[in-house]
């Protein structure tokens, strides 16, 4: 190419009729998950979205996530159907956890070059995650950015708002000794820990397209996306006053459940109350993790903490159970002893 010939964007790396399509692409995957608040649709240079009018306070709750290094195994497993699901669920259950019914959600998808299947893959998974948890797809952005990425790569940002009447925020200052914790099963790690999850592939070499876990493959087990607890806990709270919820992201079980519990209580949980799945007593023996490594690191089974009532929990477990969740007592709230950490697992 000479010095003085015509460059176009393409030219540059960027090729916005691979952006259009995407966009016709995830369209009809987008307006599936639509709500009545939504005035907008997917294109436009901002999403419109008003507060349902059987709010009488209503307080927007924001949260913002990613998916993390989980994403370097979607790339090698050529697996990009449910990481979408991931991004989805690491923000709407964060936001969750005070009460908030999830409104709507943006995703931000940056790459080198645009590949439209593996993308249209990895956002049909967001608008699956949003229709799952009732929040509303209604815009994003795709960045194409030559040389910032390693061919066949790319990240995810995502962006939830939901809202919640001020009166019923869930903020756990009434979380008082004898207050029962339960624990809702999760999918597997969901989002966290994958920086350990492939140092220990890393070590171990397995065949991870290889039988696991019944019919699952260890590649199934380690790609499970992260489970969606919204619409179950959203009904459970207009039956049950829940007195605090801790999502089970970064920091395992040891650093999450004290964002919720007030200065002077402790959260009692006994590891032996559910069973541990398969793949975290593989991650356990393949990286020789200590036990309290494991719990202050991965979710070790346990996705969502829910705090309640001595005298609600056996309703609660039940009603949870029809809607089809895992849910065991997994502890007890007690007082606490001069500074010792809030979260003790045994």
């Amino acid at each position: 190419m000479s010095q003085n010939s015509s460059l176009s964007y393409r030219d540059a790396g960027v090729d916005i009729n691979a952006g259009d399509q995407l966009v016709e692409n995830i369209k009809p995957y987008a307006k599936r998950t639509m709500r009545p608040e939504v005035l907008s649709g997917i294109g436009g240079f901002g999403g419109l979205v008003e507060i349902s009018k059987k709010f009488k306070e209503p307080v927007l709750v924001s949260g913002t996530d990613g998916v993390g290094t989980k994403l370097k195994l979607a790339f090698e497993l050529n697996r990009h159907d449910t990481v979408g699901i991931d991004l989805v669920a690491m923000s709407v259950n964060d936001i969750l956890v005070q009460g908030a019914e999830p409104l709507f959600f943006l995703d931000y998808f940056a790459c080198g070059k645009l590949d439209v299947p593996s993308a249209t893959d990895v956002i049909k998974g967001v608008a699956f995650g949003c229709e799952q948890s009732g929040c509303a797809l209604i815009g994003g952005e795709t960045a194409e950015m030559p040389g910032m990425y390693p061919e066949g790569e790319y990240d995810l940002a995502g962006f939830a708002v939901g809202v919640v009447e001020k009166s019923k925020i869930i903020t756990g200052e009434h979380i008082k000794p004898g207050d029962v914790v339960l624990g809702m099963a999760s999918n597997g790690a969901h989002s966290n820990g994958y920086s350990l999850v492939r140092k220990i592939i890393e070590r171990s070499k397995p065949d991870l397209n290889a039988k696991f876990d019944g019919e699952r493959t260890l590649a199934d087990c380690i790609m499970a996306p992260t489970r969606l607890y919204v619409k179950p806990l959203l009904s459970l709270m207009q039956s049950i006053t829940i007195k605090g919820m801790a999502h089970i992201t970064g920091g395992g079980i040891t650093e999450n459940v004290p964002r919720v519990l007030p200065a002077n209580v402790v959260a009692d949980i006994d590891s032996k109350t559910w069973q541990m799945p398969k793949l975290f007593e593989w991650l356990r023996e393949g990286g020789n993790v200590e036990a309290q490594e494991m719990f202050r690191t991965f979710n070790c089974g346990i996705g969502m903490v829910v705090i309640v009532d001595a005298a609600d929990a056996d309703a609660a477990v039940k009603q949870l159970q029809e809607a089809g969740e895992t849910v065991s007592r997994i502890g007890i709230i007690r007082a606490r002893s001069n500074d010792e950490h809030q979260t003790q697992v045994k």
